[in-house]
């Protein structure tokens, strides 16, 4: 099993969904979908008479979408406008436009000034007209992710992570150090593997003249989730004396 097979078939397990990119080529961060459906639906929670369903986000136009300037994690989406599909139900309160109005604009809100995705469109899709007297909230979403659930020793039959390139001793020390003292860390998760990664990076024009540090972890709520992951990559690539190129994926938004 190839490391990408590897991140895709534990993403999957976990239920972390498509890694999204935040921000732009160049700023070396993704969200996984997990954590943003979750941030989104927070945020729809607010308007009466609206049960969410089923909610996907992925790249609007995949093959206008550039090539990261970071080497990216395995398999995650390339920069660019994302597209949200949520189905929703609603009580006849409101006219229906209405309602998927303001769920556009709770949605639109939420992806910027919480996250910081490019969410260029909203695709909304009515499953249900609900009976005001009988309406039992949001419908359950994916699970929760659960930072603080580390893997341990993999079963028989399970991926096991693929081994990291020899790091220097007390290197993913350095940068763990690093990542938890930028303002926004709630703490360093490691869900597909060690929460600081460090091997070679590579492009599609081959090895990179430095290594190449990835790291995983969890934000609060008070700050934006891409201007966290940018000040953790430069604390990061500070921290270590190879200064190596950093990209950071955030697994969970936490209260």
């Amino acid at each position: 099993m190839t490391a990408e097979q590897w991140a895709r078939t534990v993403r999957h397990q976990l239920g972390l969904g498509r890694l999204l990119p935040l921000g732009g080529p160049g700023d070396g961060a993704w969200i996984s979908e997990e954590a943003a459906t979750a941030v989104l639906r927070t945020a729809a929670r607010g308007l009466v008479g609206v049960r969410l369903g089923t909610m996907r986000i992925g790249l609007a136009h995949p093959g206008d979408a550039p090539e990261s300037v970071v080497p990216a994690p395995p398999s995650a989406l390339r920069p660019g406008p994302l597209r949200l599909t949520a189905e929703f139900g609603a009580t006849p309160a409101e006219p229906l436009p209405v309602t998927a109005e303001l769920l556009r604009s709770a949605f639109a809100g939420a992806a910027a000034e919480s996250l910081g995705l490019d969410l260029g469109e909203v695709d909304l899709q009515v499953t249900a007209l609900l009976d005001e007297t009988a309406l039992p909230g949001e419908a359950p979403g994916p699970s929760s992710v659960r930072p603080e659930a580390r893997p341990g020793p993999s079963p028989a039959g399970q991926p096991t992570a693929p081994r990291p390139a020899e790091a220097a001793p007390g290197d993913e020390t350095l940068a763990a150090v690093a990542a938890l003292a930028v303002p926004g860390v709630s703490m360093l998760t490691g869900l597909l593997g060690r929460p600081v990664h460090l091997g070679d990076g590579e492009t599609g024009e081959g090895a990179l003249p430095r290594r190449h540090a990835r790291v995983e972890l969890a934000v609060g709520a008070g700050r934006r989730a891409v201007d966290v992951a940018r000040e953790v990559r430069a604390a990061v690539g500070a921290a270590l004396p190879d200064h190596p190129t950093v990209a950071v994926l955030v697994t969970a938004v936490t209260d």
